[in-house]
């Protein structure tokens, strides 16, 4: 490959298939799947798991979706081992949303020809002892930053 002037990296490849990672597959990583699904989902293949096995979607990320027109309240929750034994995981790009689920992605690049990323994410669940307005706002805020990474990521 030709040096690149410093302020230029390469160009990024196009994604045909994108799986968003997190703890649980509870809160962002189903809020990233059904936002990319919306915005790309007749382009690009598109799925989310978790590291551990999670509780159902959660009712807050589902009411930040609704509110923008998007549907999430049927996902339900699977970790990265259930969705290699449904499906595999061929994947061009793993997006972690986590930590955790940063670490687990990076082991899979062992034997997976993947890019990964890591977009770092809030937990708004960690707002328990706020209002519910207060929750809301925390969810609604992880939705807008995920679009927006989502849309600039993702567009061709």
């Amino acid at each position: 490959m030709a040096d690149l002037p410093p302020d230029r990296s390469p160009p990024k490849r196009r994604v045909q298939s994108v799986l968003f990672m997190c703890n649980f597959n509870a809160v962002r990583s189903p809020a990233a799947e059904a936002i990319a699904r919306h915005y790309f989902g007749k382009s690009i293949y598109v799925q989310s798991a978790g590291v551990r096995e999670g509780e159902p979607v959660d009712p807050f990320m589902v009411a930040a979706l609704d509110e923008i027109g998007i549907e999430a309240a049927r996902h339900r929750p699977r970790t990265i081992e259930q969705l290699e034994d449904w499906e595999g995981l061929n994947f061009d790009l793993i997006i972690t949303l986590s930590p955790e689920a940063h670490h687990k992605a990076l082991a899979l690049t062992h034997t997976l020809a993947a890019d990964v990323e890591y977009w770092p994410t809030p937990d708004p669940t960690l707002l328990q002892e706020a209002s519910r307005e207060q929750r809301l706002d925390a969810y609604r805020e992880v939705r807008d930053g995920l679009t927006a990474k989502i849309k600039a990521r993702l567009k061709s």
